[in-house]
């Protein structure tokens, strides 16, 4: 991999899967005996990726011992989004201000993240590299979800993605992003849909299908099902 951090957002409320997120934040909730946040970490650092950076805010001191008390490989550091919460953009800009770096993947943790998705990652990386582009999504088919009830939000065609009646694709919590996007931003709540949403007028927002089933910890009916899987 030619990228050398990757950022993971930790910092939601996951109010939808209250009362687990009362006392646990979501990154914590397990699967098979394995948090999200673990399964996440254990696919950055199959990647090779060294550096990781987590950002906090809801419970986040649970967080921060989780860490503490787990022995990884990579380097990780905690970037609190502070007094207030930050929302995606907000909590990305917050990270990468602190690093030299200008390229990162992107993690949300409440998709199950897997080995099978290394493969698809290098690829996407690969894309982004070879058409120097600042920005990459990481899209699903709505039939491969295993929560039938997700929007599906995209269109993709020759890999620009745009908003149609025609959507049939879902953003699955992986991205590449460079840090020039940001240039015109300060650290403030705001959503990184704002982002992508003025990308796409200017036909500029890429995507790369992934071909594997995908499984999001969308809310509490979800996350018992997939307990029993």
């Amino acid at each position: 991999m030619k990228i050398k951090t990757a950022l993971i957002l930790c910092a939601g409320y996951g109010k939808r899967l209250n009362p687990l997120t009362l006392k646990t934040p979501k990154p914590l909730l397990k699967l098979n005996n394995i948090t999200m946040l673990k399964s996440c970490i254990n696919l950055i650092e199959n990647l090779g990726i060294k550096k990781i950076l987590i950002n906090t805010f809801y419970l986040n001191k649970k967080i921060a011992n989780y860490l503490k008390n787990n022995k990884f490989k990579s380097e990780i550091k905690i970037i609190d989004d502070g007094k207030f919460i930050l929302n995606t953009g907000g909590g990305i800009l917050n990270m990468i201000r602190t690093s030299l770096d200008e390229h990162f993947l992107i993690f949300n943790p409440d998709t199950v993240w897997s080995k099978n998705y290394k493969e698809e990652i290098i690829k996407m990386e690969k894309f982004y590299f070879s058409k120097n582009i600042n920005n990459i999504l990481m899209l699903v088919n709505k039939n491969l979800s295993f929560d039938k009830k997700l929007n599906s939000d995209f269109t993709l065609q020759n890999h620009l993605v745009s908003k149609t009646t025609k959507n049939d694709l879902i953003y699955i919590g992986c991205q590449i992003l460079n840090k020039k996007l940001f240039k015109n931003y300060k650290v403030h709540n705001f959503s990184i849909v704002k982002i992508w949403n003025d990308l796409i007028k200017k036909k500029k927002l890429f995507g790369f299908k992934s071909l594997n089933k995908f499984y999001h910890l969308t809310d509490l009916r979800v996350f018992k099902k997939l307990q029993d899987l």
